[in-house]
């Protein structure tokens, strides 16, 4: 039997949640996972360390509480996604009726294109499970492109007093994804790119590839991720895109940024890449790896074409 708002609901409650304070915070973290565990509840938190302190001060005792390393949990939102599947997953074998999740996604200092997207994405990630999620949101540090981004992935919506409610404002994941601008290009793109290959063949990229990102620091294993996901996105393109394909490649002394543009439409599919599949046949298992093993991948469609850029080191998007 489920609780609290989500009582009777089927599948993934997602819901997010604004706050403007420590003070608030607490108070709405605090009820959401005291009540889960009143309830008998698995209750996972993975929030940043001044959040969990705070939810550990306002709780003033952690018993069936999971606490979650933000830091290790929300690296790359393909992992993330594949790791909390996997929980959850255990959890219903176990015998859960209702799991609870507070978290904190990550929103400063980082590709935020690629975090909106896993908060649309989830509403089918997660829908095989009785979860109730609460994503909070720090309105002291999200920006009004974050804000408004989370108001339209979230189907539901909380006040720090507790008031549940449909939000109004949501949009289908699948319109959200379309209706999206192409991210960001990294900053090493306002320079000539130091390779450009047209309709190259996938042996001839992973060379390219190797020898200009053996010349960085990278380590070894990055190293070998990025030609592994360069050679998928130039293979999709030259089996699903359309002629030509250009491959072009940037780098400095900690970085390489590489993208791949085909003048198809892309994916019909948007959510390729984040959702784990065994399909073969198309762009979603080259896509899928690359999403788990690279720093930054981005898909999106602009003037140009279709576009997949990946990312090795820490990426820096122009603004």
């Amino acid at each position: 039997m489920r609780s609290g708002a989500a009582r009777g609901h089927e599948g993934y409650f997602h819901e997010t949640a604004f706050y403007g304070s420590d003070e608030e915070f607490a108070a709405l973290a605090c009820r959401f996972v005291a009540d889960g565990v009143a309830a008998g509840e698995p209750t996972l938190v993975a929030c940043d360390d001044t959040n969990e302190a705070l939810l550990r001060d306002a709780l003033g005792g952690t018993a069936g509480v999971t606490f979650l390393p933000a830091a290790d949990h929300y690296v790359r939102p393909a992992v993330t996604i594949r790791a909390y599947r996997q929980v959850f997953a255990d959890l219903v074998a176990a015998g859960a009726r209702q799991i609870r999740a507070l978290g904190d996604v990550p929103h400063t200092g980082v590709p935020w294109d690629a975090w909106a997207r896993y908060e649309a994405v989830i509403n089918h990630a997660y829908d095989e499970f009785p979860l109730w999620s609460l994503c909070s949101y720090d309105t002291r540090t999200a920006s009004a492109e974050v804000i408004a981004d989370v108001e339209r992935t979230h189907p539901r919506i909380t006040s720090v007093d507790g008031d549940h409610r449909p939000n109004p404002v949501f949009t289908d994941p699948d319109g959200f994804l379309a209706a999206r601008p192409a991210p960001p290009p990294d900053v090493l793109e306002a320079r000539p790119p130091s390779v450009v290959l047209v309709d190259p063949t996938p042996a001839a990229v992973r060379r390219a590839v190797r020898a200009s990102a053996e010349a960085t620091t990278l380590p070894s294993e990055e190293v070998d991720d990025l030609v592994f996901a360069a050679s998928e996105a130039v293979t999709n393109g030259l089996s699903h895109g359309v002629a030509p394909v250009r491959f072009r490649l940037w780098a400095d002394r900690d970085r390489v940024v590489l993208t791949v543009t085909d003048q198809g439409a892309g994916p019909k599919d948007l959510k390729v890449g984040l959702l784990p599949t065994t399909e073969t046949a198309t762009a979603g298992l080259g896509l899928w790896l690359a999403h788990q093993t690279c720093e930054y991948v981005a898909l999106g469609r602009d003037d140009e074409g279709f576009t997949v850029r990946v990312v090795a080191g820490r990426p820096r998007p122009a603004r």
